[in-house]
């Protein structure tokens, strides 16, 4: 099954409430809420709060979209994050696979982030929490292929992938890379732009947009489609979104 949701660094300028007001009033099912504005690293009280809020709104929160880079325990103690995942009562918590390209790092640099992702998946479970990496560029999980030796290196239950298209690829290399994570896969962040890095309308992707979905079904799991960023910020242009990602969900 899959649910329909939003990211809330979508509207990193809003507070809280006004974003479950925008997420309810789009008819959206959950909140990633993310770690940098709306519920920071170690605030259990804002955690709290803002899991309330969003339950009282007849909503869920999916997970908690945090900032710790695997590798980098120094700069961020995973503890915080965890606790505060837990007060947000967020099932999943995003996590970044180190900071560097996977064709880039060293073997070294691999086995440090291969083996703190491991302690924290190790954390994380105990606690009843999945977590998940970010797919994303300037870390080691930028490709399909990277993301999955990754995985495969850690092989750990808990520690699992998000998955979103690479705006500088075409159609088919996106399907690749998504094939080949379908075995780890949790969330999708949902968004279409340029291959310049314009932000369009979702709706423009569509033809994109129901070949991936296609794939995302072959797993007959539950999956999350959060949005992520719209045009200009714009909440117009997310209840826009948020109506044309729900038509491609209950097509399927």
């Amino acid at each position: 099954m899959l649910r329909a949701g939003v990211c809330s660094v979508t509207f990193r300028k809003l507070p809280p409430q006004e974003v479950i007001r925008l997420a309810a009033q789009a008819g959206l099912q959950g909140i990633e809420w993310g770690g940098d504005i709306h519920v920071p690293h170690g605030d259990l009280q804002k955690a709290r709060e803002v899991a309330r809020h969003t339950r009282d709104a007849g909503l869920v929160v999916s997970s908690y979209g945090s900032y710790y880079r695997a590798g980098h325990g120094d700069e961020l103690p995973f503890e915080k994050v965890l606790a505060t995942a837990k007060e947000l009562e967020a099932p999943v918590i995003r996590v970044w696979a180190g900071k560097q390209d996977s064709h880039e790092a060293s073997p070294e640099y691999w086995q440090k982030v291969v083996e703190d992702s491991r302690n924290i998946a190790q954390s994380a479970s105990r606690e009843g929490v999945t977590l998940c990496y970010e797919f994303h560029g300037n870390t080691l999980t930028d490709t399909g292929e990277s993301a999955r030796r990754l995985l495969e290196a850690v092989a750990h239950p808990a520690m699992r992938t998000y998955w979103q298209p690479r705006v500088e690829q075409s159609l088919l290399p996106n399907l690749r890379d998504l094939r080949r994570l379908l075995p780890w896969l949790v969330n999708v962040h949902a968004f279409w732009w340029s291959s310049a890095g314009e932000r369009r309308s979702l709706h423009e992707g569509e033809k994109s947009w129901n070949r991936f979905l296609q794939v995302v079904r072959l797993s007959q799991r539950e999956h999350w489609v959060l949005l992520e960023f719209v045009r200009a910020d714009s909440p117009e242009a997310f209840l826009q979104d948020a109506r044309t990602l729900q038509q491609w969900l209950s097509a399927g």
